[in-house]
């Protein structure tokens, strides 16, 4: 999972540095000219949107590859006015300003998923995300999946890359979440958070299983924190270890449960890892992130986003909660 672009839109110019951003991640990826022209344009209403109508606007712009498409995401995230009514401010022909009320609509349209969260004087975030199938795979409806998950990664202020990482494995009505996070900043950092994900990808058994694998191949870099999930749809539980401060939280509208991570670093030192178990109500998030976010975090200011979209929900909590100064992951995710 690359982390995504952060682009600030506060004036007319940096919409279009948004939009060229969009484009050199369209190259990267192969997409074509009608692929690419329809981010292109998604970039523009939203980014134009933050200009004429909010504060402290920002674009955060990723990609993730599935088995059978390139999932390109794009959300707006500002600090204010927010909107009361947010079905009114969808509808075509509604307008705060004096513009035709249209961008809105047409970013829901051109959207493969589209999803929206306002809280009045405090701000929004809107998601807008664009499925891009691998060459003729199939667009045809498929079975529900039994997961739903989104990440957020964003490297420190002045950084070129993010010293966090992660990734989800996902087999029937399984899976498996991992996030580490370097210590440090930078191009170290980084090679320390990568080594983990591959050791991930090798490695078998339970999630505490999973860290000590790891712990020796990661003697080479400079370390990482690092925390696993094995997740379990159909029973509704999880299995988490984690060492160094990666937090984890289960919340739900009745719960709000921490998973217990131990002290010490992947490749420098650690103690024997251990699994615990945990239930994982239906309706509940599982929540996993690096200490770029406070961990004194609560969702009671903001009813109704549990519901959202995984991305909306990782997008909220680094608008209200990030530190500003470190690299922050957010990793969110529900059952589908």
């Amino acid at each position: 999972m690359t982390p995504h672009l952060d682009v600030q839109v506060t004036e007319p110019s940096q919409v279009g540095e948004a939009r060229r951003a969009a484009s050199r991640l369209c190259l990267v990826h192969g997409f074509d000219e009608t692929v690419s022209g329809r981010i292109a344009l998604l970039v523009t209403e939203l980014g134009t949107n933050l200009v004429r109508h909010a504060s402290g606007g920002r674009l955060l712009i990723g990609c993730h590859a599935a088995a059978d498409a390139v999932h390109v995401e794009i959300l707006s995230i500002d600090s204010g006015p927010g909107m009361a009514d947010v079905s009114r401010c969808l509808r075509d022909g509604y307008s705060s300003g004096n513009t035709p009320g249209t961008g809105f609509g047409a970013v829901q349209r051109l959207s493969t998923e589209f999803s929206v969260f306002s809280v009045a004087g405090q701000g929004t975030v809107i998601l807008s995300r664009l499925r891009v199938p691998h060459g003729a795979a199939s667009t045809a409806a498929k079975a529900p999946a039994r997961f739903s998950y989104a990440g957020i990664c964003l490297a420190a202020p002045g950084e070129a890359v993010s010293g966090d990482a992660w990734e989800m494995q996902i087999l029937g009505d399984q899976a498996r979440v991992a996030l580490a996070d370097g210590l440090g900043h930078g191009s170290s950092a980084a090679e320390a958070a990568e080594a983990a994900m591959a050791a991930f990808r090798r490695s078998t058994g339970s999630p505490a299983a999973v860290l000590e694998q790891a712990h020796p191949t990661m003697r080479s870099t400079r370390g990482a924190a690092m925390a696993v999930a094995r997740l379990d749809a159909s029973a509704g539980t999880l299995d988490f270890a984690g060492a160094g401060n990666i937090a984890g939280r289960i919340i739900s509208g009745v719960e709000d449960r921490s998973l217990m991570s131990q002290h010490g670093a992947l490749g420098l030192q650690i103690r024997k890892m251990q699994d615990v178990p945990y239930a994982w109500p239906l309706h509940a998030l599982v929540i996993l992130h690096s200490d770029g976010l406070t961990s004194r975090w609560k969702l009671d200011e903001a009813p109704g986003l549990i519901q959202c979209d995984p991305a909306v929900v990782a997008g909220w909590l680094i608008r209200e909660h990030a530190r500003g100064r470190d690299d922050v992951t957010v990793v969110v995710v529900k059952r589908g």
